[in-house]
C-alpha cells in the first residue's frame, strides 16, 4: 500500500523520509524509507522541496547523493 505524505491536508504520495537530531540541531531528507518509521515524517515531493529547517538547524537534503565513483587500478 502507498504511504502518502505526513502534511495535515496534503493526499499525496511520500517520495522522502524526514528525520532530525533535537540536540544537534540537524534534519535529513532521505529517499522515502522502505518501511513506515515512526520516527520519521514521509513526505511528498512538494512538501520536500518546500521544506526549510528551524532558524539555527542545519538540513541534510540526501535524497539525491550521487554513489561514490569506483576507484580503477591501473
Amino acid at each position: 500500500m502507498a504511504r502518502h505524505c505526513s502534511r495535515t491536508g496534503c493526499s499525496e504520495a511520500a517520495t522522502a523520509s524526514l528525520t532530525y537530531d533535537y540536540t544537534h540541531a540537524m534534519a535529513w531528507l532521505d529517499p522515502l524509507h522502505a518501511e513506515r518509521d515512526p520516527h520519521a515524517y514521509d513526505l511528498c515531493d512538494r512538501h520536500a522541496a518546500r521544506l526549510s529547517p528551524p532558524q539555527g538547524w542545519q538540513l541534510r537534503d540526501r535524497r539525491y547523493v550521487e554513489p561514490e565513483r569506483a576507484l580503477i587500478a591501473v
